[in-house]
């Protein structure tokens, strides 16, 4: 594991969850394709009845390490233990795990009382146990009133939650969701996010979900596991991953940021390529060059250069996006413009061409080692 992942793991509070064997526990796992590396030698923790995120861009190896564990690819190295056993020379169908795909893969012949009651009858349980089982979670979906409907009777969001009481009605102890939302338009993603989070809530099932979409993974997950070419790069929870990120791609890939490539002065001081000091947290590690990172919203904007510690600038662009404005400032002593988001009260004097000055509290600064990247 990345020395940032191992941060991420041990720097939480203690939980309950914490005491308890983990759910999934990956021990160096790899996969090779030939001579292609798709995941490098990784550890991870997953916590009895987590809601976990993959996140990553494609081709990261989330779906990989999703496969790995479900048991649709086998391990070119390492142990998969789930619930403490090992399961990496277990088949697929023999693992407690069940799967969400992103196309749902219903019966199209079969209602939806049906689909959801077919893992029962592959596994011959009885009738008198199925049935309140398939009305329990059809119940837990919202979808009773639809039990004998056929899925394409049903919109994209209702055939995501028959696919889901599927996956649950066999009581897994581990439910895996490959980019489940991937499929549907924007407005209804975020329903489905809020309904997902809530039937986690009530099944206490560990969840291990993929997706791409950074926000999706900020809005559901109690960690996220943030991949890049292979590797693990951090993992945390949502806040920790974006306020503090390891990495200069985790800070780019969470959010929006500005990077600052700055120097260590003699008198333990950081400033920029022209000599300018900017704010940085305490105390300075044992760096010459790094890279420095502030969000947007941690950026203040003041009008004109003479009442105000900070760098000096020109604005050269203002958007107003609803709840807040994008204004960008072009400082001399900074090789890009400056992003700040701003409340339309502080952008409205901030007219393009006006000088203004930038801040930002020395806590709200993230130093990037420039040897993690």
């Amino acid at each position: 594991m990345t020395a940032p992942a191992q941060q991420a793991q041990t720097g939480d509070p203690a939980t309950p969850a914490q005491s308890m064997p983990p759910a999934i526990e990956l021990r160096a796992v790899s996969k090779r394709y030939g001579r292609h590396t798709a995941l490098e030698p990784i550890d991870l923790e997953i916590r009895e009845g987590e809601f976990f995120c993959l996140l990553g861009p494609s081709g990261c190896g989330k779906t990989t390490t999703l496969n790995l564990i479900g048991g649709f690819v086998e391990a070119s190295g390492g142990e998969i233990f789930i619930q403490g056993a090992r399961t990496d020379r277990v088949p697929p169908h023999k693992r407690n795990v069940n799967t969400v795909f992103q196309n749902y893969a219903l019966f199209p012949h079969l209602t939806v009382a049906e689909n959801v009651g077919f893992g029962l009858k592959m596994a011959r349980v009885a009738r008198r146990e199925a049935g309140p089982r398939i009305e329990e979670s059809l119940a837990l979906v919202g979808l009773t009133e639809m039990a004998e409907r056929l899925p394409a009777e049903l919109s994209g969001g209702q055939q995501q939650r028959v696919a889901v009481a599927r996956a649950l009605v066999n009581r897994p102890a581990v439910l895996l969701l490959d980019e489940p939302l991937g499929a549907l338009d924007l407005k209804l993603r975020k329903r489905l996010q809020i309904e997902l989070s809530q039937i986690h809530r009530e099944v206490g099932t560990t969840f291990v979900f993929v997706t791409h979409d950074q926000e999706e993974a900020m809005a559901m997950a109690d960690r996220i596991a943030v991949m890049n070419e292979g590797r693990l790069e951090q993992v945390g929870a949502p806040e920790e991953i974006y306020r503090r990120p390891a990495t200069r791609f985790v800070a780019d890939f969470i959010g929006e940021s500005n990077f600052l490539e700055v120097t260590r002065a003699a008198d333990g001081t950081v400033v920029t390529r022209d000599g300018s000091a900017v704010p940085c947290p305490a105390p300075v590690r044992d760096w010459r060059r790094a890279t420095l990172m502030v969000r947007p919203e941690s950026v203040r904007v003041n009008a004109g250069n003479g009442h105000h510690a900070g760098l000096v600038g020109m604005v050269v662009g203002s958007s107003f996006l609803g709840s807040f404005s994008r204004v960008a400032v072009k400082c001399e002593a900074l090789g890009t413009p400056i992003i700040a988001a701003l409340t339309a009260d502080a952008a409205a004097p901030l007219a393009a061409n006006a000088t203004a000055t930038v801040s930002w509290s020395p806590q709200d600064a993230v130093v990037l080692d420039p040897h993690m990247d």
